[in-house]
């Protein structure tokens, strides 16, 4: 905890945003950071309090240690913080950035919606950390002679390998795109977080022996099954990729879109990569000067309204077929659960107009290209009501509706098809392990984040990969020091 009373004199604070009118204008992280005063202030709030639910089951999914943290930061141990956080959590400055602090959500401060600035603190401890030198390879000093292959560099893939390293094992890390990161790097946009973060990883991760090999489409320029033959163990982190399908009349106009490759070509523009990729998208998407209207109502969908204002579009609308949530829940029936209220993100208080319980009909179009979105308003059974049609003028629409799974062709077809690993056949296709050993069912093959559990949060990739490698270390060696 950090100062006994501190929760009753100190009210809670959160990072300040660049205006909207500012930061739309870049595409860089637009947060104020917060003074090491202020952030030692608001560390001093977390109390007491008995159970903290904050990293328990309801909470962080790494199980941070998160009242052992802010009392180190309230005392101005810095060091021994980031040496804390890090013991559970290899990327804090990833988490601190994109992770929608469930842990905020379940902290005893939140029955008062007043919760401790949780996700605030962790990413200025890791910040801290960089500047102050306390960050750098920390490589084996006994190495194993095991030799192991990481499929994905996303953060479940970067978990694994960098704990694999530490533990003494040769790790050769195979990526599909040109750098490291995955949907990290590729999905999220650089407002939300700037790829600065991951380059440093990989180099502190390159520094600890890990090898990446870059453009590697494994399944496709090399079989899984040569990877598994020349590796004592080989541990699957793919994403999830497939877009789920909509099923909306009017989806080959031009001027429809899924969401994925609007936000890839996006993050490769700022990246100075390559956009023409077959696998993304056939041509350019940009939403400068046009009525944009987003269908899907999560951070997919909010990310598409960011980028698409920062690329000068006119308007932008999001449709969200779940009806309006309430302005504050009830505590008492939710706490320390997520809770179901209405939530604003940056991107959408940037300006887009919100329809809730609307569904989308059908894309409407004039000579092939898209023109606008027909819509209707729907009961609680999201059943249509008639008469209350509509068209949304639009020029470009994106469908952000959620992912199946991870992508089909490649490495998720070998194992299927030629090397007979069992995989969910309801409509994910993820592969079949468990959330104890990671074990898949060919040998010498796991499998961890996305492509076991479903789409999911950043935070829960770390998990996946950290508790992937423990087990994965424990196979090969019979015992391991590895924490999950």
């Amino acid at each position: 905890m950090g100062k006994v009373t501190g929760f009753m004199e100190i009210d809670r604070q959160v990072a300040k945003y660049q205006p909207a009118s500012d930061r739309i204008r870049h595409f860089r992280e637009f947060i104020i950071p917060m003074s090491d005063p202020e952030v030692t202030k608001q560390a001093a709030r977390c109390m007491d309090c008995g159970i903290p639910y904050c990293h328990g089951p309801t909470g962080c999914p790494v199980h941070n240690q998160i009242p052992d943290w802010n009392d180190l930061v309230y005392n101005n141990r810095w060091e021994e913080a980031i040496r804390n956080l890090h013991s559970t959590n290899n990327f804090p400055e990833f988490t601190g950035r994109v992770c929608p602090a469930p842990c905020e959500e379940a902290c005893t401060l939140n029955l008062e919606d007043a919760p401790v600035t949780i996700k605030t603190i962790e990413q200025a401890i890791a910040d801290k950390a960089y500047e102050l030198g306390f960050i750098a390879p920390q490589p084996a000093t006994v190495k194993t002679g095991k030799k192991v292959a990481v499929i994905g560099s996303g953060p479940a893939g970067l978990a694994a390998a960098q704990q694999l390293a530490r533990a003494g094992h040769e790790v050769h890390v195979y990526e599909r795109e040109s750098k490291a990161g995955g949907l990290l790097r590729y999905g999220i946009p650089d407002f939300k977080m700037e790829k600065n973060f991951i380059d440093r990883r990989v180099e502190q991760m390159t520094g600890e022996g890990v090898t990446f090999h870059y453009g590697a489409n494994i399944g496709v320029d090399l079989p899984v099954e040569q990877l598994v033959a020349d590796h004592d163990a080989v541990v699957y982190c793919g994403g999830s990729e497939t877009p789920r399908p909509a099923g909306i009349p009017g989806g080959e106009l031009h001027g429809v879109y899924d969401a994925m490759p609007y936000l890839v070509q996006q993050n490769r523009r700022i990246g100075r990569e390559n956009i023409d990729s077959v696998a993304w998208a056939a041509e350019p998407i940009l939403a400068g000067a046009k009525h944009v209207v987003v269908v899907g109502g999560g951070d997919t969908a909010s990310d598409c309204v960011g980028t698409a204002f920062r690329q000068g579009a006119v308007k932008v609308t999001q449709l969200d077929i779940r009806p309006q949530p309430p302005e504050k829940e009830d505590k008492l029936a939710i706490w320390p659960f997520w809770a179901t209220k209405m939530r604003t993100s940056s991107s959408q208080a940037e300006g887009a107009v919100r329809e809730f319980q609307v569904a989308t009909l059908e894309f409407v179009g004039e000579d092939g290209q898209l023109t606008g979105v027909r819509c209707c308003e729907v009961d609680e059974r999201r059943q249509p009501i008639a008469g209350t049609e509509f068209i949304i003028k639009a020029d470009l629409a994106f469908i952000a509706i959620g992912f199946s799974g991870p992508m089909k062709d490649g490495v998720l077809t070998e194992l299927e098809g030629k090397l007979g690993v069992n995989v969910d056949r309801r409509g994910s296709s993820n592969v079949i392990a468990n959330d104890r050993d990671y074990k898949t069912s060919l040998d010498k093959l796991w499998a961890a984040g996305d492509v076991r559990r479903g789409q999911s949060l950043v935070v829960w990739a770390i998990r996946e990969g950290r508790q992937a490698a423990q087990a994965i270390d424990e196979a090969l060696m019979g015992q391991s020091l590895l924490p999950r």
